[in-house]
Formats: C-alpha cells, sequence, structure tokens
C-alpha cells in the first residue's frame, strides 16, 4: 500500500511480471541449450523434425511479448495513481462527506453524519451500532439539523471505545408514515493512499474509497 500524509506522494511499482519475465527467459535459454545438443547430437542419415521446436520458440515469444505488455501496462497505471495520490493529498485537513453509514470515532473527535430527507420529518430517531451490529445508543434527533454528532457515549452513560460505527436513523412525517433518509458520514480526511491500485482517504480512522466522495468543505473549519 502506498500511503501519503502531506502533499508527497508516492506509488509502489508491481514486481510480479518481472519475475514471471525472469523465469520465463530462464526457461527459453534452457529450451535453447537442449534443442543446440540435439541437433550436434542427432543422427544425420534420421534427422529429427524441428517443427514442434519451431512452434515451440513462437509460442516462448508470444508469451514473452504479453508479459511486457502488461508490464507496460502497470508501469502506465502505477504512475497514473502516483499522480492521483498527489492530487488526493490536498484533500488533506478538509472535511469531507462520504456515501456511507460507517463513520470512525477517536479519542479526540465524535463520530458524525449528515443526512438527507425529500420532506422534512416529524420526528426521527438515530440508532448506533457497532461493528458486530450491536446497538450501542439510541437518541433523538432534531430533523432541521441535518447532522447527528455523537460523542461516543453509549445507552449505560459510558464510553464506548475508539472504532466504527453505524448509523440507521428511523424517520416519520406527521401521519406517522415513514420517510426515506439518506446518509453520509462525515470527517476530516487525514490520510490518502492507493491500494491495490484504489484511491482510499481515512477520516476519523475510516477508510473510504475516493470514489465514496459525496461532499467537500471548502476549509477544515467549515
Amino acid at each position: 500500500m502506498t500511503t501519503t500524509t502531506a502533499a508527497t506522494a508516492a506509488a509502489t511499482t508491481p514486481t510480479a511480471p518481472s519475475s514471471a519475465l525472469t523465469k520465463l527467459t530462464n526457461d527459453s535459454t534452457t529450451f535453447l541449450k537442449l534443442l543446440t545438443t540435439q541437433m550436434q547430437n542427432q543422427d544425420p542419415l534420421k534427422p529429427m523434425d524441428t517443427s514442434e521446436y519451431t512452434q515451440q520458440l513462437v509460442q516462448f515469444s508470444q508469451v514473452e511479448q504479453s508479459i511486457q505488455q502488461n508490464q507496460s501496462l502497470k508501469d502506465i497505471l502505477a504512475k497514473l495513481s502516483s499522480a492521483d495520490l498527489s492530487n488526493a493529498a490536498a484533500l488533506i485537513g478538509h472535511v469531507a462527506s462520504f456515501d456511507s453509514s460507517i463513520a470512525g470515532l477517536g479519542s479526540t473527535g465524535d463520530a458524525t453524519w449528515r443526512f438527507a430527507a425529500d420532506r422534512t420529518p416529524q420526528t426521527m430517531l438515530a440508532t448506533i451500532s457497532d461493528a458486530n451490529g450491536n446497538t450501542v445508543t439510541t437518541q433523538p434527533v432534531d430533523p432541521a439539523s441535518g447532522q447527528v454528532r455523537w460523542n461516543g457515549t453509549d445507552s449505560h452513560g459510558a464510553r464506548a471505545p475508539n472504532g466504527t460505527y453505524t448509523l440507521s436513523l428511523t424517520a416519520t412525517d406527521a401521519a406517522g408514515s415513514s420517510i426515506p433518509v439518506t446518509i453520509a458520514a462525515e470527517g476530516m480526511v487525514s490520510e490518502v493512499s492507493v491500494e491495490n491500485g484504489k484511491l482510499t482517504l481515512l477520516a476519523n480512522g475510516q477508510h473510504y474509497a475516493a470514489d465514496s466522495l459525496a461532499r467537500l468543505a471548502a476549509t477544515s473549519g467549515a
């Protein structure tokens, strides 16, 4: 994994294709030595049929070209990832919202979510669950606030451990009908990284795919 916590970024270069190419080269060299030895020691009155050997040489050449093409493609992707990582480093220090109901709770910050509904609910209830799906606490939410902020206090008044927590919202109108609500986790970006060719952002201890970014505040205090 390639990681940056500042404006400087770097990307790792895959080594598997080069290893495969080295092995193929060694196999090809061994094959040619065996072929040369057989040709030198063949019966002049019964020369061997070289068509099969020629076919194998062609296959070696085709595989070699394929490996080299894959290596070139991976080199290009590595350079693109490095450029993406450098650009994404500018997000560090900004408050971002992600298309996810999972937010991180740290020792120095609350777990925060934003929400939106098609119409203003009459009542809203937030349920916060831990990574195992166990309910940690429930609390009423001001429908007009557009935000749920949890300081980590569970239903018994104790401090919940740092980690990731999931928010679910129950919203109803004046008639008691359910209202769909969209939830977005929120946090300050502290790190960007490239893992398996995918750009990820770290906010409040939780990793998010870059393509899940839904909102970015103009400044870290926005």
